[in-house]
């Protein structure tokens, strides 16, 4: 009987990296092999983090220093109407008791201020003492403090101002748009307190206004005085006049 033969060994073909001119295999240090590993990690890790948006706040930015002059103009916007003064001719109004008036002499703090007028008619200053101010204007009240100073400064140089006018006011009341008390400041007629006050009210009555003067009682007929027609009714008001519109 025959012997089989033994089966032919399996061969495995290796393939290496060779140099083409020796022709002699290539070894990769192994810290070359850990570098080809990593290397690609490494490029896909930096692509990601770029790609991210930011996270948290952006950075908060430090304002602008404001200048000197926005400084000023917030200044003078926020001041209240009282200390700006109020609207009156310095040479015709004449002062009652009860206004509040703005003293200023240049370079005198001590003598600088805001002052009342007593129901006297005085005001009173340090050193100076009482100066009449009742039933005068402010420049002859600038004139009288000049002349009571002139004993403790040199050429005094004053201002008076009207800053806020308590001795002479008209009452509006009824049908219109603000009702309340308001300053006589300056020669008013009838139809501009009105239009100070907003207007009449959808119901008003325009042909029954009046105003109450004392123990008088002054018609006055809004309709006709907005065309044009009798317009001697819409008079002056006097101080503690009383616009009635029912």
């Amino acid at each position: 009987m025959p012997l089989k033969s033994s089966p032919k060994p399996c061969r495995i073909k290796v393939v290496s990296f060779f140099d083409d001119n020796v022709r002699t295999p290539m070894r990769i240090s192994p810290p070359v092999q850990t570098l080809f590993l990593v290397l690609p990690f490494l490029l896909c890790s930096f692509i990601c983090v770029g790609q991210q948006a930011p996270v948290g706040p952006p950075p908060a930015q430090i304002p602008d220093k404001p200048s000197s002059k926005d400084l000023k103009t917030d200044e003078k916007e926020r001041k209240p109407e009282s200390a700006v003064g109020a609207s009156v001719d310095a040479n015709t109004y004449k002062v009652g008791p009860a206004d509040i008036l703005m003293v200023k002499v240049w370079n005198e703090e001590k003598f600088t201020g805001p002052v009342v007028v007593q129901q006297n008619g005085k005001i009173t200053l340090p050193l100076a003492g009482d100066v009449d101010a009742g039933g005068t204007t402010p420049r002859e009240i600038e004139a009288a403090i000049t002349k009571a100073l002139t004993k403790y400064v040199v050429k005094p140089l004053v201002t008076v101002t009207v800053q806020d006018v308590q001795s002479k006011k008209y009452y509006l009341d009824g049908m219109v748009n603000r009702a309340g008390e308001y300053p006589l400041a300056v020669p008013t007629t009838i139809l501009e307190a009105i239009s100070k006050a907003g207007g009449l009210q959808d119901f008003a009555s325009k042909k029954r206004i009046y105003v109450l003067r004392g123990d008088k009682k002054l018609p006055f007929n809004f309709k006709d005085v907005m065309n044009g027609k009798n317009m001697d009714q819409n008079i002056h008001l006097e101080p503690g006049d009383h616009i009635v519109v029912p």
